[in-house]
């Protein structure tokens, strides 16, 4: 990807997240934009306190264009506000997962050269723990916040607004290092995007009502909660996963569309059949899954229970938003698969001489389309990872049958998708090798029926040394968060390796 200059007509104006959801402001002002437990906000106070947070942001704290912030908690609608509200003028977001620890939380801010903090009150402990060399102060959602907005000064003159290309918010997601790493995403991807989804999911218009479940700090988690607000429906935020809850809210008949991944129906599912039977009718329109792979068993439980028509499975990656969608006609048909290229999007796949593959063969998925990041935010500046004329990889591997859905077979790169979430291994063996006990440390992901993947690690003691699995994870806890710790470890007398010293984890899953 290259900056680009453009040549623009008079009559241009940029579409930002905001701009969006102000026309849709203008349109339905009193209409109820977001839900949370017993908290409203309407499309009017929405945009009101967006304003307010804008101008103390500016006017009070001096934030300029240009600079970045982080926020971090579970799902509420602060979170959104200040992810919508400041990005408008210039000021991007790292948007950080709740379940980070004090370490994580400070290296993440830092590389993100994140000079202020906002932060729910559940996150005080992991926050006054944290050691920040570029956070100059932390705002806390509640009585801190609310204050500011209440007092914010009215600007002198308009701010400077965003345009398309400038940064919309920088989710976290870990490189091929271990290392996390900021992606950025342009207002130009996601407005771009969002009707593409409005189209293909058919359940994020102006009369519809969308149930927000995934963690707002995740990509996904993100557009699927903007989404709907941004062409003036409603939007229900739960703060944290309940299956009983959702499996309730979803048979009151009020809900048109909903986002879940896998380790969520395998909890839902998990229920007593009684109940779930007795929540079966919905007025949803759709039901997503996204995340990692929907066993297919889970599928057929899924539309025994809900009935066909509403389930679509899509693959993609925070970079690239979705490269495939499996269509509700589909969902039987094609067992074990992601399906075709979402809407205006390229999807091909390269040997590893790059080469396209015959259909029925195994190659690296790459994908060209308009909704693409613009980057990686790293060591404060835009890095560029490799591309094939534009095309992106995310290092997994696929085959294509002879209609044109897709497959995915494996994952290139050692990557462990447990629970939806990204883990890399080689992160958590760094830490290893620290113990005092380890020679040699290698973490797999082996399959689980609930989270799809758990980790497992495999150790080779020191001479005249021992340890326990028990010790290990005591020792990884203060480091780690809690899902990317193995919970069992094999103790071998050596690691398999190749002629060139390189472990074998392949060998070692088998």
């Amino acid at each position: 990807m290259k900056d680009i200059e453009l040549t623009v007509p008079a009559t241009y104006q940029p579409l930002t997240i905001a701009t969006g959801i102000r026309c849709s402001a203008r349109r339905t002002p009193e209409k109820t934009m977001f839900i949370e437990g017993d908290k409203r906000r309407t499309f009017a106070e929405f945009c009101q306190r967006i304003d307010r947070l804008q101008a103390h942001a500016l006017g009070v704290m001096g934030l300029q264009f240009g600079q970045h912030v982080a926020v971090v908690g579970p799902n509420c609608i602060e979170f959104l506000e200040v992810v919508v509200g400041l990005s408008e003028v210039g000021i991007a977001s790292a948007t950080l997962s709740h379940r980070l620890n004090a370490v994580e939380l400070a290296d993440i801010c830092d590389d993100a050269r994140a000079v202020v903090l906002f932060a729910h009150e559940s996150c005080r402990t992991t926050v006054s723990s944290a050691k920040f060399a570029t956070v100059k102060q932390v705002i806390y959602f509640g009585d801190d916040y609310e204050g500011r907005l209440a007092t914010a000064p009215t600007l002198s003159e308009p701010p400077r607004l965003a345009g398309e290309w400038d940064t919309f918010c920088i989710p976290y997601t870990s490189g091929t290092t271990g290392r996390p790493k900021g992606v950025l995403l342009s207002h130009r991807a996601r407005a771009l995007v969002f009707p593409v989804f409005a189209i293909e999911y058919g359940c994020m218009g102006p009369d519809d009502r969308f149930l927000a479940i995934a963690p707002l700090a995740h990509g996904a988690g993100m557009a699927f909660a903007l989404c709907p607000v941004f062409f003036g429906g409603t939007c229900e935020i739960m703060p944290k996963f309940d299956p009983e809850a959702v499996v309730s809210k979803l048979g009151s008949g009020e809900f048109t569309g909903v986002f879940l991944v896998p380790t969520q129906f395998h909890a839902i599912f998990a229920l007593p059949r009684e109940f779930l039977e007795s929540h079966r009718k919905t007025g949803l329109k759709a039901m997503i899954s996204n995340a990692s792979a929907l066993p297919q068993a889970m599928k057929e439980k899924i539309i025994g229970l809900w009935g066909e028509g509403l389930l679509h499975e899509t693959y993609g990656s925070t970079e690239i938003g979705l490269a495939t969608n499996l269509r509700p006609p589909d969902q039987l048909r094609k067992q074990q698969c992601v399906g075709l290229p979402f809407p205006c999007t390229q999807v091909k796949l390269l040997d590893e001489d790059g080469n396209p593959t015959p259909r029925g063969e195994i190659g690296e998925l790459f994908t060209l389309c308009p909704f693409m990041f613009s980057g990686y935010w790293q060591d404060g500046k835009r890095v560029i990872p490799p591309l094939s004329n534009g095309w992106f990889s995310a290092g997994d591997l696929a085959r294509q049958d002879d209609e044109g859905y897709f497959y995915i077979v494996d994952r290139k790169k050692d990557m462990v998708v447990t629970g939806g979430i990204n883990v890399y291994p080689r992160q958590i063996e760094e830490l290893l090798y620290r113990h005092p006990a380890v020679q040699e440390a290698a973490v797999i992901g082996v399959p689980d029926e609930q989270w799809g993947e758990r980790l497992k690690g495999f150790i080779v003691c020191r001479d005249g040394t021992s340890t326990t699995a028990e010790e290990l994870i005591e020792f990884l806890k203060p480091q780690l968060s809690s899902y990317k710790i193995p919970r069992e470890f094999d103790f071998l007398s050596e690691l398999p390796r190749n002629p060139s010293g390189k472990i074998l984890k392949r060998a070692l899953r088998a």
